[in-house]
């Protein structure tokens, strides 16, 4: 029977031990912590009446600005959450192309959010914004890219620890 700990695995032609490293558990709470804040701010655009800040039958101009904001953050936790998991390794092309699919989501999110603001959407100013079904739309497909682009930024190959921890 070998005799394998969690921290390191040992060779029986050698006595050299390769060490388990583990996540940067530090970095993955605070990424965590900033994702949960940004939910916590995403909810008070998207749905006040939650804390009972409901002034309004429709969703205005600082609603959708404060649920754009609040995607931002989660987007920066998320990020920094999911490139701990990476343990300083180089990251894949796919999770370089995750990177640019969270930040074209959220492009699309904004533009969309935003799109009486800018002037191309179905009540320009100086008319009140109001966020249409349409504009929900393209929030919502700037939210699923956002999610491809998170799925895409899980290290699903081996690291090389894991790669020589097998060979031996």
């Amino acid at each position: 029977m070998s005799d394998t700990s969690p921290s390191s695995v040992s060779s029986a032609s050698s006595s050299a031990t390769i060490p388990i490293r583990p996540y940067p558990r530090r970095r993955v709470r605070f990424g965590l912590g900033v994702t949960l804040f940004g939910f916590i701010v995403f909810l008070i655009g998207a749905r006040p009446s939650i804390f009972g800040w409901d002034r309004s039958p429709v969703i205005g101009f600082v609603q959708i600005a404060v649920l754009l904001i609040g995607l931002a953050i989660i987007c920066i936790g998320g990020y920094i959450s999911l490139m701990a998991l990476w343990r300083n390794e180089p990251p894949s092309i796919a999770a370089d192309f995750g990177l640019r699919f969270v930040t074209t989501g959220y492009v699309v999110a904004v533009f969309s959010g935003m799109a009486d603001v800018f002037g191309f959407g179905s009540h320009p100013l100086p008319s009140v914004p109001y966020f249409g079904g349409w504009q929900a739309r393209g929030v919502m497909i700037g939210e699923a890219l956002i999610a491809i682009g998170f799925l895409l930024l899980i290290p699903y190959t081996q690291t090389k620890t894991e790669k020589k921890r097998k060979r031996h």
